[in-house]
């Protein structure tokens, strides 16, 4: 009796310690080593040139601000939206449309906005192969088109909207998952043409002139691809994409991580690093109120959010 009674007496002490550890144990500040800010980049191009060029910038931001970071290459734009909302992803790189998501779901909010040689829009196009029959958007009509993904501003949405409009109707729609993807599936023939984003050229120091929409993606690939993959039309323009942050964070972790990225690009190794994910020269502040009019174009597609949140490709 006796030892039955320590033996209980033991049992109850260990619960009782066990749950006092529980409900005493907190989770890390965030910043800190034991919950880093999580960053998340949406694979717009290949994951290796992302993740290579990805820790320049967690260097640099960990050097310039008190916090530690971890960097997530999330496999798509819904991905990303749905992090937002179970506290796995702080901040993104984002597309326009999959940042009209996680406001409207979960509050996260747009507090810089990306340049391309100074310009703070882009288009969407539609390209084809060099001497195909179709030689005007009237021509997709029955044909087999290829498009990004459905979150996909520049890839799916702002297409979507041109083909809505003039009433035309493909045979078959491919989703590619990336950009890169689509131009590849168009310069090989297994599809008629497709949808990817498109910004203007420019002319570089040397004065030569340098593609900047989304078939330099394949240039190491496919060096002939500017003559054998071309333009065949360019939509309205739109605002570029946001640097996204989680709803819940500190106000003042907001403004010191914001300012460090926007001295990153400031720097040669900043600019490069950023040129070579998303053709970024440029960041800077913006607010949700700068993406009002991609709403309304969204809108006019007829396209419902939470629809094309869960919509399988």
């Amino acid at each position: 009796m006796k030892n039955s009674l320590k033996y209980s007496l033991v049992i109850a002490f260990a619960a009782f310690a066990f749950m006092g550890t529980g409900c005493t144990k907190k989770t890390a500040e965030l910043g800190t080593e034991g919950n880093p800010v999580k960053l998340h980049f949406v694979p717009s191009v290949d994951a290796k040139v992302i993740e290579d060029n990805s820790k320049t910038f967690k260097d640099y931001l960990e050097k310039n601000t008190p916090y530690k970071y971890e960097v997530t290459i999330p496999q798509s734009y819904i991905a990303v939206v749905e992090a937002f909302g179970t506290k796995r992803a702080d901040v993104a790189a984002f597309n326009t449309f999959g940042y009209i998501l996680a406001h409207e779901k979960y509050g996260a909010e747009a507090k810089l906005t990306v340049l391309r040689h100074g310009s703070a829009t882009y288009q969407s196009q539609f390209i084809v192969k060099a001497g195909s029959a179709i030689k005007s958007l009237e021509d997709l009509n029955g044909k087999k088109v290829a498009f990004v993904e459905p979150a996909s501003t520049s890839g799916y949405l702002l297409p979507l909207k041109t083909l809505n409009e003039k009433g035309i109707k493909p045979k078959e729609v491919v989703f590619a998952g990336k950009h890169d993807n689509v131009v590849t599936m168009v310069y090989q023939g297994q599809v008629d043409a497709g949808a990817t984003f498109y910004s203007p050229p420019h002319t570089n120091e040397k004065g030569v002139e340098e593609m900047e929409d989304a078939r330099r993606l394949v240039l190491t690939q496919f060096a002939d691809v500017k003559e054998k993959v071309v333009i065949l039309s360019v939509s309205e323009p739109i605002t570029n994409d946001p640097v996204v942050f989680r709803k819940e964070m500190p106000e003042e972790m907001k403004t010191k991580i914001a300012d460090a990225m926007v001295a990153f690009v400031g720097t040669e190794e900043g600019k490069a690093a950023f040129k070579a994910i998303y053709g970024i020269t440029e960041i800077k502040k913006a607010t949700d109120a700068d993406y009002d009019a991609a709403r309304a174009m969204l809108k006019s597609t007829g396209a419902n959010a939470e629809e094309l949140l869960t919509k399988k490709k």
